[in-house]
């Protein structure tokens, strides 16, 4: 399986099994197309592509071409193309399909827990999907018993597993500052014993962050993400403090001032785009000339009916929207004035294991969101939806088949991803999604895949310009 395209002058060609990528020239472009077009070529390739097929096939592509490449330069495209299938880095062979079956039996073990430390917040967004803090229920705080309780749960089922994950999220989590603080320390205290390590992480709208905090989250926290919509008018609109005022003003001095107090590293300046502001990257712009290196926006999920939602007529805008942000990335670091894009960071040569990438982020297996009660969820997007209950810190995982059927969510099991270019890029996309908008965990949302794979391409892209730069 292959896929090919075309963006800002690069020819590029994806071997997807292998994820070789190659960056050719015109002929070579369309010699491959004209293969990768014969159904007859696809079926044989499966198996042993001997010389008579290659001859065969030679005729096909000369017979194609003729009229627009020279014989000779043909024949040279012809054998480098056959030189690249016989190293196995272009029309490969799929050889995970096969192993998928194993992701179930596989022990599991829970790395990352998602601390809800509040179920309460200080904004009124519009778009929250925790409605204000409260995710369908009501409005709280974790206490520290139950928080040292979601530590120790996440220590007894790591398993051999060494490092360990915890976000402290809300709701605003800075709301139980005392309570984060202890677990903290609380945790420094476990890891010892256990012989673990605890990365934290902290999100935070950013309206109670003052010095005490910063310094605190400097010392302890692996990374900060703070959240901001970009310009003033696009922020202010869709984040608005209870009492209707905006927050962009409180909160752009002290995520500058906490962005180059961390050396502008480990943290995420991170916005959310919806159909009021499709010309994102100009929020993007705006982030980095505020002086933040460290960029992140990603699109609303929302229900059809929200008058913010993206709809499928406006997926085109957002994919030209990529294709300028994309630009402007190599624009900017041809000037010195270089940024990170989360969605355009991408590691070709040492990304992650094939069973990570076949089934994604582990949500209901080795990712937990953990409510202000103690009770366990498969991600914070699924809390309060009484039927993905999993358990709780006091007695742990009852819903052993609920885990089993997340075990076997992947790239393999959803039938949309099967021949799909980004499949192990985006390894089926957020299981929270696809339930939301089709009802299974098991399907796709397909406006996000669309986005998704736009910026695979995008991704790619850059890295050819980075190279071909050098």
């Amino acid at each position: 399986m292959i896929h090919q395209y075309k963006n800002n002058g690069y020819d590029i060609i994806m071997d997807i099994n292998s994820g070789a990528v190659h960056v050719v020239d015109d002929i070579l472009y369309d010699a491959v197309k004209v293969l990768d077009e014969n159904e007859e070529f696809k079926e044989i390739i499966k198996g042993d592509f001997t010389d008579s097929y290659k001859e065969k096939f030679s005729d096909e592509i000369k017979n194609n071409l003729k009229d627009k490449y020279s014989h000779d330069d043909l024949c040279e495209a012809i054998g480098e193309i056959y030189n690249l299938i016989d190293d196995e880095t272009l029309f490969s062979k799929d050889l995970y399909e096969g192993i998928v079956e194993n992701l179930p039996s596989m022990q599991t073990v829970v790395k990352a827990l998602c601390l809800h430390v509040t179920h309460d917040c200080n904004l009124a967004c519009k778009y929250c999907f925790a409605e204000e803090g409260e995710y369908h229920g009501e409005r709280g705080l974790m206490s520290l018993e139950v928080g040292k309780k979601a530590l120790d749960f996440i220590i007894e089922n790591s398993g051999s597993r060494k490092n360990l994950e915890v976000d402290f999220f809300g709701g605003e989590p800075l709301m139980n500052w005392e309570v984060v603080k202890e677990l903290v320390k609380y945790g420094r205290q476990r890891e010892k014993e256990a012989n673990k390590n605890f990365r934290f992480t902290l999100t935070t709208n950013g309206m109670l962050l003052n010095d005490e905090v910063m310094e605190f989250l400097n010392k302890e926290m692996s990374n900060v993400v703070i959240s901001l919509d970009g310009r003033k008018e696009v922020n202010d609109r869709m984040r608005p403090r209870r009492g209707g005022q905006g927050s962009y003003d409180v909160i752009v001095p002290k995520f500058q001032k906490l962005a180059e107090s961390r050396n502008q590293t480990d943290y995420y300046i991170r916005g959310t785009f919806t159909r009021y502001n499709l010309d994102f990257s100009e929020d993007v712009k705006h982030f980095a000339d505020l002086g933040f290196k460290q960029i992140s926006i990603e699109p609303v999920v929302a229900p059809k009916e929200a008058d913010y939602a993206i709809r499928e007529e406006d997926v085109n805008k957002i994919l030209d929207e990529y294709d300028n942000l994309a630009k402007e990335f190599i624009k900017r670091r041809k000037e010195g004035k270089g940024f990170n894009f989360f969605h355009f960071m991408i590691d070709l040569d040492q990304g992650p294991c094939i069973y990570k990438r076949m089934s994604g982020c582990g949500a209901g297996s080795e990712y937990l969101a953990v409510t202000p009660w103690g009770d366990l969820y498969p991600c914070h997007q699924f809390v309060g939806n009484t039927d993905f209950l999993l358990g709780n810190v006091d007695e742990g995982i009852k819903r052993t088949d609920l885990v089993s059927k997340f075990k076997k969510c992947n790239v393999y099991s959803r039938s949309e991803c099967k021949d799909c270019f980004a499949k192990f890029y985006c390894s089926g996309g957020c299981a929270a999604n696809s339930f939301n908008f089709t009802g299974d965990i098991n399907s796709t949302y397909e406006i996000g895949c669309k986005m998704q794979r736009k910026r695979v391409e995008c991704s790619i892209m850059l890295k050819a310009d980075e190279a071909f730069s050098e």
